[in-house]
């Protein structure tokens, strides 16, 4: 009969009284009516698929209310499965098939129940042949002494599950068998109601209540839509391989399920089935109930993106990025201390206010200016190939972040996640509800178990993998455990990627001693405590996760841990994003690190990581926090349009800072603070309550952060890990690879901070080498406090709102060979004691180098030409010398002495300057120009090092590192600082 002979309505309305034989039958008359049956899907196969009474929904336990893709594959995968324990036959062949269809032929049906065949289940046990099925009819059944299956038999419960309950202890001595909507609770005398050793057992829509399934390799399980409440749990001995499929545990008094032990080498008959089995299953994954901000985020656009793309466009100005933030314009002025915006010198306040210029914003024309454009920075500061501005010189933020790499990007580069991402050994759970009880899934003693698609909720903890095991976690949903989501020690190691992990008690992933995994891809959120916490040894890489909206670090760093944490979007953590204290080291690479409330990267109190190319943005307080005794080496780091300052270096640290990009924060670019000063935390400025609370309280937040995050998980179910005795004595040693006693500023750019660019007060030496310090609007730098030397060498300090260099009284201040370039303020302004040397001092709209007060100093060899203003001013009782400068005149209407100093001054000496005035009568003068050497800071490479080596490309000539101690005691820190 035709299709087309009747309305398909109508068809759909008589198809829909067929059994499953009659509608396969159907399906292979013709293409038109497989079609046809096939669109019965949400009608008769939903109801076929409801009906069947060994399953339940496709979707159940963790989500069934959730439509499946299609019921008749559904119904077809169940079909599939529940014949698993029939495929104990040898190789297909004739005579061997024929066997096969003739035993089943034969196979028999034997009742057991009251006013049945048999009254007692140990009585019909007795009889079965080989494939028989038992059929039990509702009642109790209580079997007073083990029972054992010595050859292959079914049990199926008849009626509803529940109806039939089984008070036994079970021995499969056979090759394989069946059980089926049984209810297994535990006899008298053993917890244990299910044990085999070499067989398989396959478990269908069973309840266990407060009993124990046992399965030692090489014997192997098959468990369905099975529940394991009241204390059940499930022990998996050495298997190779068994399968657990939809099914619910709760209430569990230790983990639901524990996995111990290697693979035995040994391998049953259904090993090659389960296999071919787990590669049928579909890709599975959880909604969980938190899904990442979808609105667009600060310095987003918030677009789709093309597919592969692994960079998103930030077209955001800092204007707008002010507004969006409440930060107000007034702000980017700001400074804290008061001598920025009130102790202006006399010679500034004269250009600024009387003759000179009248508005620091208008253009100054110099009719005979000196070029100085090809300084050894120069190439930082021209246009791009396509026209745009160069990063330092755009008065934006940067455009461009990158994006996390997928799940399949990260496996095309990486073989070894690859393989684990294709492993089936051991335990396979897959689409399982465990909730309400102490542990999930416990796997130990070289243990392997791949959890797909499963639902943690309510726990104590969800997986806890020890003892040199190997778990693969993929697109599970870890939530609300009391402690860690997922516990990783002793040397375990495996893939964890795409899960959603969110609102646990403690961190989302806890890795300790030894262990190594690979996390990639997931989401980590909501926590009350950190997001991924890495301590004692541990290791893992930590790659392209989604860490935001956790109470404390994003990813925290102490004892030792040495993880790698690369391509990750850090943000919206209520303290800082990542924390590295205690010791803790890393290699923190390429993540973007945003809109977090305290430091973007938080290191102290031994902390010694490397921080490489991130992009750390958009934060509420400082970039990136060195506290005290804190180490590493920051290098190639973008750091911009943070609340705070771009980066803030606090007691007792030693960090090298390397060839970074710190633009567009709204106060310093760089501070150094390197003595507890509560003078630090004085004054307001607009934003402070709504960014960092009460600025009094910052201390007494560090601590309290300090203390309890160094306490996290370090006690964990009662046991106590002694972290000080399990320290690996090579992870010591390599903890010394980069040996320094000193702090190291060298190649950065800081540009268009929001007050001074280089902030240092500090009672121990410090050298600054080869920065880019241009377009902020304050100071380019300022040195209120350095009771031991600091060296400003081969810098470039250009175009800054005030002056070019700030000395303080009491600082011993060395500058040498730097370019000081076009200031609004004076170019030098020196009140301290040291050395000018071999400065290039051009354009500056106050004085080029102004000397005063009771500063003890050589100018030497500088070449200066100012714009309005002297070109030297010594003021006040100034000792020292002044000799062999050459002084250009600026402009030709600036009347004032190019070399000037106080009559009354009896102290310091002038030989040797050279003063070049403009000659107005000689038309064909040739124009004055910087040459032997040209303008500095002079573009060669460093002794021994490449300028490709920095992300930067700074190559700069530059004399012997420079490096700052820093005594110890405690800052009271930036006002946004905290700990976590």
């Amino acid at each position: 009969m035709e299709v087309g002979s009747l309305p398909v309505e109508l068809w759909r309305v008589i198809l829909a009284y067929l059994p499953l034989p009659d509608l396969g039958r159907c399906c292979q008359v013709c293409r038109a009516w497989r079609e046809l049956i096939l669109s019965l899907d949400n009608t008769r196969w939903r109801q076929l698929c409801l009906g069947c009474s060994e399953c339940r929904h496709p979707n159940w336990p963790s989500q069934p209310h959730q439509e499946p893709a299609s019921w008749r594959d559904a119904l077809k995968q169940h079909a599939l499965s529940t014949r698993t324990w029939t495929q104990n036959v040898p190789e297909l062949q004739s005579s061997a098939c024929l066997h096969f269809f003739r035993r089943r032929k034969d196979r028999r049906v034997w009742h057991v129940g009251s006013g049945c065949e048999f009254e007692t289940l140990r009585g019909a046990l007795g009889v079965v042949g080989p494939y028989d099925r038992v059929v039990l009819h509702p009642g109790v059944y209580e079997e007073q002494a083990e029972l054992v299956l010595k050859v292959p038999v079914e049990l199926v419960g008849l009626g509803r599950l529940g109806e039939v309950a089984l008070l036994v202890c079970m021995d499969q001595q056979c090759p394989t068998a069946r059980l089926c909507n049984l209810v297994f609770m535990p006899p008298w005398f053993s917890t244990v109601v299910y044990k085999t050793s070499w067989g398989h057992v396959q478990l269908d829509n069973c309840n266990f209540e407060g009993a124990q399934l046992q399965v030692r390799g090489p014997g192997s399980c098959q468990a369905r839509f099975c529940s394991f409440s009241q204390g059940s749990s499930a022990h998996l001995l050495g298997v190779v391989l068994s399968l657990m499929d939809s099914c619910d545990f709760s209430g569990s008094d230790t983990a639901s399920v524990t996995v111990e032990g290697p693979p035995v080498s040994e391998r049953n008959w259904a090993c090659k089935h389960l296999v071919a089995l787990a590669r049928t299953f579909p890709s599975c994954g959880v909604s969980g109930s938190n899904s990442p901000p979808s609105g667009p985020l600060p310095g987003s656009t918030g677009g789709n993106q093309p597919p592969g793309s692994n960079v998103k466009k930030e077209l955001v100005s800092i204007e707008d990025w002010q507004r969006r933030n409440g930060v107000d314009a007034a702000c980017q002025g700001t400074v804290i201390e008061s001598w920025s915006d009130e102790d202006r010198s006399e010679g500034e306040e004269e250009n600024q206010d009387g003759g000179g210029i009248n508005n620091t914003k208008k253009t100054l024309k110099l009719d005979y200016k000196i070029p100085c454009d090809h300084h050894g920075l120069s190439h930082l500061l021209r246009p791009q190939p396509d026209g745009s501005m160069p990063l330092v010189s755009s008065p934006d933020p940067p455009s461009l972040a990158p994006e996390p790499l997928t799940f399949q990007q990260e496996l095309d580069r990486d073989p070894e996640a690859q393989m684990l991402a294709a492993s089936t050994l051991g335990c396979f759970l897959r689409r399982c509800l465990f909730r309400e009880g102490k542990g999930g899934v416990h796997v130990s003693n070289y243990g392997q178990a791949r959890l797909e698609g499963n639902v943690f909720r309510g726990l104590n903890y969800a997986v806890r993998c020890i003892q040199n095991s190997t778990i693969v976690m993929l697109r599970n949903e870890v939530c609300e455990c009391r402690a860690s989501g997922i516990f990783l020690r002793l040397s375990a190691q495996g893939l964890i990627a795409e899960n959603n992990i969110h609102s646990n008690g403690e961190a989302g992933l806890d890795i300790r001693k030894g262990a190594n995994p690979i996390i990639l891809c997931n989401r980590i959120h909501s926590g009350l405590r950190s997001g991924v916490v890495v301590l004692g040894n541990g290791k893992g890489s930590i790659r392209s996760n989604q860490i935001y909206n956790n109470k404390e670090a994003g990813v925290y760093i102490l004892f030792s841990g040495n993880p790698v944490v690369s391509g990750n979007h850090i943000f919206q953590g209520q303290a800082a994003g990542i924390a590295i204290n205690e010791n803790g080291r890393g290699m923190i690479t390429e993540n973007v690190i945003k809109e977090n409330q305290w430091g973007g990267v938080d290191i102290r109190r031994g902390g010694d990581p490397i921080l490489k190319n991130n992009y750390i943005c958009y934060g509420y307080s400082d970039g990136v926090v060195v506290g005290e005794r804190g180490r590493g080496l920051i290098e190639g780091n973008h750091v911009y349009c943070n609340k705070g300052c771009g980066v803030w270096v606090m007691s007792s640290s030693l960090p090298q800072l390397l060839g970074n990009f710190i633009t567009h924060n709204c106060m310093y670019g760089l501070a150094v603070f390197c003595r507890k000063d509560p003078e630090n935390m004085e004054g307001n400025w607009p934003g402070q309550e709504g960014i960092g609370g009460e600025a009094g309280s910052g201390e007494r937040r560090g601590v309290e952060g300090e203390r309890r995050e160094g306490q996290e998980n370090l006690n964990e179910e009662g046991e106590l890990f002694a972290w000080e005795s399990d320290l690996d004595s090579e992870d010591e040693r390599h903890s010394a690879r980069r040996a320094i006693s000193v702090a190291l500023v060298e190649s950065n750019c800081m540009s268009y901070n929001g007050a001074v660019g280089l902030y240092v007060k500090s009672s121990e030496p410090l050298n600054v080498v080869a920065n880019l310090v241009n377009g902020n609007r304050g100071t380019g730098i300022a040195v209120l406090q350095s009771s031991q030397l600091t060296r400003l060498v081969t810098n470039c300090i250009l175009e800054n709102g005030r002056g070019g260099i700030t000395v303080e009284k009491d600082c011993r201040v060395e500058l040498r060979g730097n370019g000081i370039y076009k200031n609004c303020g004076h170019g030098v302004s020196f009140c301290g004691n040291g050395q000018i040397l071999e400065n290039d001092v051009v354009g500056n709209r106050g004085y080029g180098i102004q000397v005063l007060g009771g500063a003890d100093i050589k100018v030497m060899r500088n070449r200066v030409q100012p714009a309005q203003g002297c070109g030297v001013a010594v003021l006040g009782p100034v000792k020292g010398v002044v000799h062999d400068n050459v002084l250009f005149q600026g402009h030709p209407g600036n009347k004032k002495e190019l070399l000037h100093m106080d009559a009354a001054n009896e102290n310091c000496v002038l030989r040797n300057n050279s003063v070049l005035r403009h000659n107005h009568s000689c038309t064909s003068a040739p124009p004055w120009v910087l040459e032997n050497p040209p303008p500095r800071p002079l573009a060669s490479s460093p002794s021994g090092l490449s300028s490709s080596q920095y992300p930067s490309r700074l190559g700069i000539s530059m004399t012997t590192r420079i490096s700052a101690t820093v005594e110890s005691g405690c800052h009271n820190g930036s006002m946004f600082c905290s700990i976590l």
